[in-house]
């Protein structure tokens, strides 16, 4: 038995801590230090670690405690989520403004909101009886992706909504979208491309992006923000117009923009959109308009809907941001994943309050369609984009001195061949030791799941290449003690640790080694595809396109990666480099022959373990046969459960599986 005054303790410390999430995310207007916070946290953990009966989903405890999902369900909107119409110039607004005062058959003022237009996410997040129960995204309108789990990270989405000076309705449904900042996109976009990962467009596709990721730790990781902005469905609470409701959300821990306004009639929104659009520039944030909303709900029921939109409201959209200049060359960028992407050289030019002197022409496809040559006049596009691109060529300004742009045969960072992969659009450059790919390359290499070097991290990586002790993937295994001690904050000891992880790391199997190579298009599953079926490295140096394309799972796209990179004389020189340094390789048919006493068996982790990582865990398992789930179900045959089990442990019980302690796991395993 729990007792009383610990579950009191429990709920106070969760309110506490929502509240002072609240003044955080929402006010900026913390009345504690991070300390005292922490504090909070801490005390809360434990109660729970010692009475785990008392832990519930709306826990502060709980935002990152899900298990990947293999796909997203589906919400429907109770009420849908309408698209806007939009106006794009002023005459556009006040006729809007007319059209409205016609249906309604009225001639005196309308009174609006005005909120800006964040250029985010759309989404639906539902409260019962206080607590956080669904977030979903806009999808259809209709019908949205299920994404509570990755809605429960965002720390300014609160998960018990406070009820200090507002009552709490028993059920609501609030809109909102989700965003990211300009400088958090930035940096997210910095930390792809070191890690060889494609950058996202611009902010919202990042947003996008991380909001539907089916592994929730990985959107926790980013910097989500969220402004709501209006309400579907509520019980127990009724509002007449949309200001309540934008006055009313941030008493219930809402976060609402700051900068929404009451206008008493279209001209005063008018001047809204003018102000706001002259700030825009210095905002964190993107956004490309105004939305412009009737404020009584009585008249917005009269008035109804058209199609898909509402008449009671009208996205006023900024101008794009535009200028001509001159294409004075086209040069290539190769990125840290081997792609080739064409960069316009332009004159400078003033595009959206800066200077804009380059503009990405994505891929040869986007520059032969849109029929770009070097010397070229052009229309520059900004309009919120961190990158901006040439949407039109003007022609008519042509004098017949304008030369084609051809995509180099030979990479410009390497001098490696080039390829285009069949159904890609993308130039690549597969050289293992491309300077341009390399620091990446070396991440993934040493990576847990790959040669698991441990200790290899970014910055030791780029102080490697940049100081020229590795130039190839290779050179990592002919590094010295004394190389190392060299570098910046690196002692005798941590040295000679980073020296014994790559000593550890020679040997290998197969399947881990093609991993590591980070061949195109070759995941962790499809290198142990391609191992089990080959045999041997020798054997992947003369395979053929059309042998295989006759392993399961392989098609024409992954076959010819992998020719075209075992047939590079250069990766063919760094394989065999490392080799030579003593790089071991087992075959899979020597893999079989050691005893595997669990094969088929599968097993689910819940909880910490104490005495080795959860991926130690699963490749000892690997190697005995067996594998781990990342659900609970009746397949699975054991459930091992750690320090501060999770729901699944809750589901095993449900389900009488056979759940064991870390100490008989490690009985299974012949470690004790």
């Amino acid at each position: 038995m729990v007792p009383k005054e610990v579950k009191e303790r429990v709920e106070q410390l969760r309110r506490e801590i929502e509240y002072h999430n609240y003044r955080y995310y929402v006010l900026n207007d913390p009345i504690i230090s991070d300390p005292e916070y922490d504090a909070l946290m801490r005390e809360l953990e434990e109660l729970e670690r010692r009475y785990p009966e008392l832990i519930t989903p709306n826990s502060p405890t709980q935002r990152v405690g899900a298990p990947p999902l293999e796909e997203f369900g589906t919400v429907e909107h109770r009420i849908p989520m309408l698209s806007l119409s939009n106006a794009f110039n002023e005459e556009e607004v006040l006729e809007f403004d007319r059209r409205i005062k016609r249906f309604l058959g009225i001639d005196h003022d309308i009174e609006y909101t005005a909120e800006p237009k964040i250029d985010g996410v759309a989404v639906e997040v539902i409260y019962e009886r206080g607590e956080l129960t669904v977030g979903a995204t806009r999808g259809d309108g209709y019908r949205g992706e299920d994404v509570t789990q990755n809605i429960r990270t965002i720390k300014m989405i609160p998960l018990l909504l406070l009820d200090r000076e507002e009552p709490i309705p028993e059920y609501l449904s609030v809109r909102g979208e989700v965003y990211m900042e300009i400088e958090d996109f930035k940096r997210l976009n910095r930390e792809r491309e070191e890690r060889g990962e494609a950058p996202f467009a611009n902010p919202r596709n990042a947003a996008a992006g991380s909001l539907r990721q089916l592994d929730p730790s990985v959107t926790a990781r980013r910097p989500l923000k969220i402004f709501f902005y209006g309400i579907g469905e509520v019980r127990g609470r009724e509002f007449k117009s949309q200001w309540e409701v934008l006055q009313t959300l941030p008493k219930w821990g809402l976060r609402v923009n700051p900068l929404v306004e009451l206008c008493p009639n279209i001209r005063r929104g008018v001047e809204y959109y003018r102000r706001i659009l002259e700030m825009k520039p210095q905002l964190s944030y993107e956004m490309d308009g105004v939305v412009l909303k009737v404020n009584s709900f009585e008249l917005q029921r009269r008035l109804g809907e058209v199609s898909r939109s509402p008449r009671w409201a009208v996205a006023f959209k900024f101008p794009a941001e535009e200028a001509t200049t001159q294409v004075l060359d086209i040069i290539v960028q190769v990125g840290r994943t081997g792609v080739l992407t064409p960069v316009a050289v332009l004159k400078p030019v003033h595009v959206g309050g800066v200077i804009v002197s380059r503009a990405t022409l994505h891929n040869m496809d986007e520059i032969e369609r849109k029929d770009v040559r070097i010397g070229d006049w052009v229309l520059v596009h900004r309009a919120g984009e961190v990158i901006p691109e040439i949407i039109k060529v003007i022609k008519e300004r042509r004098t017949g001195n304008e030369r084609k742009f051809q995509m180099p045969e030979r990479c410009p960072a390497c001098g490696s061949k080039v390829v285009r992969l069949p159904g890609e659009v993308a130039y690549r450059c597969i050289g293992l030791s491309c300077p341009a790919q390399l620091k990446g390359r070396i991440r993934h290499f040493a990576s847990r799941r790959a040669m698991d070097i441990e200790g290899l991290g970014q910055k030791l990586v780029d102080q490697l290449v940049d100081k020229g002790l590795v130039r190839d993937l290779a050179d990592l295994y002919y590094l010295k003690k004394e190389d190392l001690v060299k570098l910046e904050r690196m002692a005798d000891k941590s040295a000679q640790n980073i020296i014994d992880a790559i000593e550890k790391s020679k040997k290998t199997t197969l399947a881990r080694f093609i991993y590591a190579l980070g061949i195109r298009l070759v995941g962790e599953h499809l290198a142990q595809v391609l191992a089990e079926h080959l045999g041997s490295l020798e054997r992947f140096y003369t395979v053929t396109k059309e042998e295989l394309m006759q392993i399961p799972e392989v098609g024409p796209e992954v076959a010819e990666s992998v020719v075209r990179f075992f047939q590079n004389e250069e990766n063919r020189r760094v394989i065999e480099k490392m080799l030579k340094a003593g790089v071991s390789v087992e075959e899979p048919a020597k893999e079989a022959e050691r005893e595997r006493p669990l094969e088929g068996k599968v097993f689910v982790f819940t909880g910490a373990l104490e005495s080795m990582t959860r991926e130690e865990a699963k490749r000892l398992l690997e190697n005995l046969g067996g594998r781990a789930a990342s659900s609970v179900s009746r397949k699975v045959d054991y459930v091992v459960v750690g320090k501060d089990p999770g729901s699944k442990y809750d589901r095993a019980r449900e389900l009488g599986l056979t759940i064991i302690d870390e100490r008989e796991f490690r009985r299974l395993v012949g470690l004790e």
